[in-house]
């Protein structure tokens, strides 16, 4: 029996991101007799889906973070690594333009095919002189890695348009997942709210990292909003992030903390979509938004910015968009306009719409293989 294709995926660190959450969905349905992930990644800490990783057969290689002191360093370590690794025939990135590097040496390398995958649509409203800075270099090497891609694959059209621009073939990769995990069940949405004592609640969720794109300040005057019409409300935010302490110190100014549940990430996340009454999810700028879908799925009415987030995710009439130009408390009358629906398991007709996983993962290993015939 021949060994399995081994594919290397480029990230930052595998913790979990809506990225690195899509990868690892493909991952655990993937045929791991024809194809094996492996990781190349930019820290050196451990991220949240190593264990699991490693677990399913993969590896992890760490190099330096692609800093501008460290690029000499970094193409000193990429020679060296492809030297020793002359096994890989397809190198995936998911780090956008950063994958340039590591796509130059593969070429010197021989390494034949090499998709790059747009996760996101950047927005460079209201930028600041530093990071206006920040925006050349990103472009110049949008433009390069266009020309030494072999591969263009999205989550969306419009963050395939801004990695790739109009003239690409870009290929979209639809963000699955599991439906199978996002079905509704009361039975464990009970088990949820007698664990947490979230009983005769109205219970608003969100899922992601404490980042500026995932807009939590907004978030919370939102729910800030809603508690003061509805006072059986809670919020239940799902993540971790460098924003956090921050977000923590406004729930304390506002004197909410009793009504905001910080849980943290969480490998059963799906478990709390079960509990949830709305899903609010405001963010500045999105490739896709797959918790979007999750939530869907689940059957749950769910809120997002409306031109910022791709209508790609909007697969059922559970998903509404509202400008972010309006306020908190027209947020509020929206989101509260929708709060007696009646909940029903949603997640066959995300299977119908093309974004189960194993339908996917199928897919894209007859990808892999058909790029090495």
């Amino acid at each position: 029996m021949n060994d399995p294709i081994r594919i290397l995926n480029l990230f930052t660190i595998m913790n979990r991101g809506g990225a690195e959450t899509m990868v690892m969905n493909y991952y655990r349905a993937i045929d791991k007799s024809k194809i094996q992930f492996d990781f190349m990644v930019h820290r050196q800490e451990r991220g949240a889906y190593d264990d699991e990783i490693e677990a399913m057969g993969g590896r992890i290689f760490r190099m330096c973070p692609i800093y501008p002191q460290n690029l000499f360093k970094y193409q000193q370590l990429l020679k060296m690594f492809f030297d020793n690794h002359p096994e890989y025939r397809i190198l995936h990135s998911h780090m956008s333009e950063l994958g340039y590097f590591a796509f130059k040496e593969a070429i010197r390398h021989g390494v034949l095919v090499r998709i790059c995958h747009a996760h996101n649509i950047p927005v460079f409203k209201n930028e600041t002189i530093k990071e206006k800075i920040k925006r050349i270099p990103r472009e110049i090497l949008a433009h390069l890695i266009r020309n030494i891609a072999t591969d263009y694959f999205a989550c969306s059209e419009g963050a395939g348009e801004w990695l790739f621009g109009k003239k690409k073939r870009i290929i979209i990769i639809n963000n699955a997942i599991d439906t199978t995990k996002f079905t509704y069940n009361d039975k464990i949405a009970e088990q949820i709210k007698d664990e947490f004592n979230w009983k005769n609640k109205y219970i608003i969720g969100h899922v992601g990292r404490f980042s500026p794109q995932k807009n939590h300040t907004f978030l919370i005057d939102i729910f800030y909003a809603i508690q003061k019409e509805i006072s059986n409300s809670i919020l239940v935010l799902v993540g971790e992030g460098d924003l956090k302490p921050q977000i923590e110190k406004k729930v304390s100014d506002l004197k909410i903390e009793k009504k905001v549940f910080f849980l943290g990430a969480m490998s059963d996340v799906y478990r709390f979509y079960q509990v949830f009454d709305a899903f609010i999810f405001p963010s500045l700028y999105e490739g896709f938004g797959n918790v979007l879908l999750e939530a869907q799925a689940c059957g749950i009415q769910s809120f997002t910015s409306k031109d910022v987030v791709p209508q790609y995710a909007n697969i059922t009439p559970l998903l509404h968009y509202i400008p972010l130009s309006y306020d908190a408390d027209h947020w509020k009358s929206i989101i509260l306009t929708h709060k007696d629906y009646q909940r029903k398991d949603m997640s066959k007709d995300v299977q119908d719409n093309g974004f189960d996983i194993h339908q996917n993962a199928e897919w894209l290993t007859n990808f892999y293989l058909n790029k090495l015939l």
